[in-house]
């Protein structure tokens, strides 16, 4: 049975490890295939040229929707801070360091995470917000508190936090 806490934390760790994907899967979701219209590269501006450099040589030839979330992800990291891009580069570097079943792991997580409702996210995000806050050693504590706990234990702990809420 995955620990509560992993469970919990699931969303976190996609955020944490991979900004990118949070990022791309919404992209993908915004057009629906049959309203993509492709992107000429000149429309594009000298900015956005340069970093999109790599793709200029196959461009013309890419599918309208990889152009379109190609320039949207474009535009979002062009109008980040230097301290957000950063940031975005370590969570793509963790996330280039998972395992393939780490990452199907994330993204099987952030998919449950989708489809939570908009109150259920948010306590998610509460949860996990808290969770950092926590010392490591707190957070250490804890995790050896959950792995240890018997199912039982477990589902009177979670009974106990639910009916704390407001």
């Amino acid at each position: 049975m995955p620990s509560l806490l992993s469970r919990r934390a699931a969303p976190a760790a996609v955020f944490a490890v991979g900004l990118h994907c949070a990022l791309a899967g919404r992209a993908r979701a915004d057009v629906p295939a049959e309203a993509a219209a492709p992107v000429e590269w000149s429309s594009l501006s000298a900015e956005e040229q340069q970093a999109l450099g790599r793709y200029g040589d196959r461009w013309s030839t890419m599918p309208a929707e990889q152009q379109q979330r190609l320039v949207r992800g474009t535009r979002r990291w062009l109008a980040m801070s230097p301290e957000q891009r950063e940031r975005a580069q370590a969570r793509f570097q963790r996330w280039k360091n998972l395992s393939p079943e780490q990452k199907e792991r994330a993204r099987t997580r952030w998919k449950r995470y989708r489809e939570l409702s908009p109150e259920q996210q948010a306590r998610v995000r509460e949860g996990y917000h808290r969770f950092k806050k926590l010392t490591p050693e707190q957070r250490r504590r804890l995790r050896e508190r959950w792995q240890s706990a018997t199912p039982e234990e477990r589902q009177r702990w979670l009974e106990r936090r639910r009916a704390r809420r407001p």
